[in-house]
């Protein structure tokens, strides 16, 4: 068995073995990287970028401009290859989208050794390209005029940055593959526009239900960017908002009073949240979202082609955007309260007893809402509705047997009566009502004394009082 201190230098060496090979696979990175980049600058610009010469790229484009040159309304088998081209033109954007991140690339590896530090200041790939044309290869960056590329602030950065570089000037050849790869970058720019304009201009056939939530075009922009309807169906919903969305380089200035907010992707641009107030914005774009990546899948997917679903999800849309905007429900002015009024106990007594004895819930009733562990409960038809019985009754016997208790109320209500009685007709005192006349069939009237008749049946002797024809039921006095 092995000890302690052997067990912890077998996990240091598992330790050590596991960082040396993610240095080697790190070594091996840097150095693709490295022979990638060597390659970029020996090569030129038509080593990265070869999609603009390729058959398919041409074909695409004369079939765009073919399209758009005839405007007219399409039907039929035209109709269907119209369709067929939108949905070639989305992948084509996406590749001229990947294309141009390429020669972006290039351009930073050639143009790294004039001005390393610009590439952390300008992200965009067409930004940093018009910059890097319009600097050339120009030490002192005070000298260009740069006002129209970018906003005020970080041409000052750049600006200052520049004079304090620690870059040198590129030979003839550098500069030269630098410019042509700028050239090549906006020509890709200028075809993608192109191809994105036929694209907005036929999304009534690609994606008819999205354009009527978000607009032909920036449903255009949101499906370029996502690399056609398809691959957009398959984006969560929470990333259709942030689709499109740029970094903000500051650049160590503060963000109190920055435009663009985070998180705000092309659906920003659509009209529905254009129009709603500033403080309801990013409520909404999650609201459209949602809704968007609906659409886009019912658009991938579904065969409805009429833009029904989407005019249903506008208006629900509108309604909610509507809804949060309002105002609460005026608040009741209600009276003040007396001062130091507290409110009142509520009081026990007789007549209180009373009402909880004449409404209280009866011994039926409790045993109706119990029901028992382990046994199925009763159930009765009342009208149309099933009642459960609950523990009344017993299994299989089909009778109630509930031990019904005496009420106080109704004892009360008998020793009042009595106690009127008695004090109406006296103690002891038979009522007025009553007779000691009897009428017999043999003797006719008969005068009796009912006191006497008592008196007798009292002090006959059991088994006469049993046996006898005439006996009835006599009540024994209480000991």
């Amino acid at each position: 068995m092995a000890t302690v201190a052997e067990t912890f230098l077998a996990d240091l060496d598992d330790l050590s073995d596991g960082e040396r090979e993610d240095q080697e696979m790190d070594e091996v990175q840097e150095e693709a990287e490295q022979e990638r980049s060597k390659r970029r600058r020996t090569g030129g610009v038509r080593e990265v970028a070869k999609l603009r010469s390729t058959e398919r790229y041409r074909r695409v484009l004369d079939d765009v401009k073919r399209a758009r040159s005839n405007e007219s309304r399409v039907v039929g088998e035209e109709a269907d290859q119209r369709y067929d081209l939108v949905l070639e033109c989305n992948r084509i954007a996406l590749e001229i989208e990947n294309e141009i991140f390429e020669v972006h690339n290039y351009i930073k590896d050639v143009y790294r050794t004039k001005f390393p530090e610009l590439e952390s200041m300008v992200h965009h790939p067409i930004d940093y390209a018009r910059v890097v044309k319009r600097i050339g290869n120009e030490m002192d960056v005070t000298r260009v005029d740069l006002d129209g590329l970018l906003p005020s602030a970080t041409i000052m950065v750049i600006t200052v940055t520049g004079s304090t570089t620690s870059g040198t000037e590129l030979d003839e050849l550098s500069l030269q593959q630098c410019m042509e790869a700028c050239e090549e970058a906006f020509a890709l720019d200028e075809d993608k526009k192109v191809v994105l304009k036929f694209v907005e201009s036929s999304m009534t056939l690609i994606a008819p239900n999205l354009s009527i939530v978000l607009g032909t075009e920036v449903a255009a922009k949101i499906i370029g960017i996502a690399g056609g309807v398809e691959a957009l169906s398959k984006i969560p919903a929470c990333n259709v908002q942030v689709l499109g969305a740029k970094k903000r380089n500051l650049a160590g200035f503060s963000s109190a009073g920055a435009a663009v907010q985070p998180h705000q992707g092309f659906v920003f641009e659509c009209p529905i949240i254009q129009r709603t107030p500033p403080a309801l914005r990013n409520k909404a774009a999650r609201l459209v979202g949602s809704k968007c990546a609906l659409l886009a899948r019912f658009d991938a997917f579904g065969d409805d082609r009429s833009g029904s679903v989407g005019e249903k999800m506008r208006e629900e849309i509108v309604k909610k955007i509507e809804k949060w905007q309002e105002p609460p429900p005026a608040r009741i002015a209600k009276p003040l309260t007396v001062p130091d009024m507290e409110p009142k106990k509520r009081r026990g007594g007789k007549r209180y007893r009373k009402m909880k004895e004449r409404y209280g819930v009866s011994d039926m009733g409790k045993l109706q809402n119990r029901v028992q562990f382990d046994q199925p409960e009763e159930e009765i038809i009342d009208g149309d509705e099933m009642v459960g019985l609950g523990m009344v009754g017993q299994e299989n016997s089909g009778r109630l047997r509930v031990q019904m208790k005496k009420s106080n109320l109704a004892s009360k209500a008998a020793k009042k009566l009595a106690k009127v009685q008695n004090r109406r007709y006296g103690t002891g005192v038979t009522s007025g009502l009553s007779s000691s006349i009897a009428f017999t069939p043999i003797q006719g009237i008969e005068l009796e004394n009912p006191h006497l008749k008592t008196q007798k049946e009292m002090g006959r002797s059991g088994t006469d009082s049993y046996f006898s024809e005439a006996g009835g039921f006599s009540a024994l006095p209480k000991k």
